[in-house]
């Protein structure tokens, strides 16, 4: 077997390791409710992923009528209230996500998550599917006071990591922008919550299945 090129290898959490839109949309839902907003679709609500719950929200807003930033402020709260009382009712691993995390530990890879979800949920997420001792490092969106594109967080994930040569792979232009800033080659989810065609986001390669990851990580 021939040596691996990485010697650890990052991933997103929402849209990338984990499809959590039908959890994340049933937050902002419950937000838009409480100020008598009509309800948005899971479709309408993936876009909005990727940039923090209170960009998600602010988003979901905008598109129902919009709000000034007091509102919501108080909106971000309730919204992260029914979030972390429901964080997994629906949030499961994307199809070969498992298969292709024990086929790069079977090559000795070590594996990381940064997201810019908040790190306890994603912990608890993460605890809640049995999937907490596969991964060496988790840094949350609040971890480091700096959330992606800042590579900030994704360095402290290498080096939670132990350190060496190290890829990412994500699928959102923050994703892309944080790993490139980080010095890291990055690999693009076209099944994630893009914004637009995948093809745009620059990443040194799009995969359309997990199956497809080990190979493109060892043609990088």
């Amino acid at each position: 077997m021939t040596a691996f090129p990485f010697r650890i290898v990052g991933f997103d959490f929402d849209g990338t390791l984990l499809d959590t839109s039908g959890d994340l949309a049933a937050a902002v839902n419950h937000a838009l409710a409480s100020v008598d907003r009509a309800p948005l679709s899971v479709e309408q609500v993936k876009p909005m992923i990727g940039g923090g719950a209170r960009h998600m929200l602010a988003q979901g807003m905008a598109m129902t009528g919009g709000c000034d930033e007091a509102a919501l402020d108080t909106l971000h709260q309730r919204l992260l209230a029914f979030y972390e009382a429901n964080l997994s009712v629906h949030t499961r691993p994307f199809p070969g996500a498992l298969d292709a995390l024990d086929a790069l530990a079977a090559r000795g890879v070590r594996l990381g998550i940064m997201t810019n979800k908040i790190e306890r949920y994603a912990r608890t997420i993460l605890a809640n599917l049995g999937l907490t001792d596969r991964f060496a490092a988790i840094v949350g969106g609040d971890t480091m006071g700096v959330a992606k594109p800042d590579p900030a967080p994704i360095h402290a994930m290498v080096d939670r990591c132990g350190g060496g040569a190290a890829a990412f792979v994500g699928d959102s232009i923050y994703d892309v922008r944080a790993a490139r800033a980080a010095g890291l080659p990055v690999i693009a989810c076209s099944f994630g919550f893009l914004t637009g065609p995948v093809s745009e986001l620059g990443a040194d390669a799009v995969i359309d299945r997990y199956e497809d990851l080990m190979g493109t990580l060892e043609a990088l």
